[in-house]
């Protein structure tokens, strides 16, 4: 596999500007483990190899379990994971494959027993800024492998 073009050389602000959008994951309060369940989940959907290199060494980096994460793509039939975790997971399902059946009402519901407006807002944030990563990889071929997370490097 061989890399396309390189974002970061090529197209610095847009880069700056993806950046910026994911630095909004700060202010939101979420648990880390959360954010990076909700990263990897979407990049296994959108099949995005260099963010699920990316997000599941994060997420190890910060205390995930290995069964947390080799278990997400059938988190549905697992019983590691909390009902907010589910309900997060459930809309990140919803919003990635938007275009197939929107986000259902019942989709809503749930994340509201475990969301305030803020939080449900909040979280479609974070959804939608992994799948502009992923989307962005994903064209530009970025080759997984290599990344290091911050505490690794």
């Amino acid at each position: 596999m061989k890399e396309r073009i390189n974002l970061y050389q090529t197209a610095p602000e847009a880069v700056k500007l993806m950046l910026q959008f994911e630095e909004y994951k700060n202010t939101t309060g979420f648990d880390p483990k959360l954010i990076e369940l909700i990263k990897i989940r979407s990049s296994q959907i959108n099949k995005c190899a260099y963010c699920l290199d990316m997000h599941t060494k994060d997420a190890r980096a910060i205390g995930e379990t290995e069964q947390r994460i080799y278990c997400l793509n059938a988190w549905r039939e697992s019983p590691f994971y909390n009902d907010a975790e589910r309900a997060a997971l459930e809309l990140t399902e919803a919003v990635t494959s938007i275009s197939t059946n929107g986000v259902p009402n019942h989709v809503y519901e749930f994340v509201r027993k475990h969301f305030d407006e803020k939080q449900f807002v909040d979280l479609i944030v974070l959804i939608n800024t992994i799948n502009s990563w992923n989307r962005l990889a994903i064209s530009v071929s970025n080759v997984p492998g290599q990344y290091k997370p911050v505490t690794q490097q």
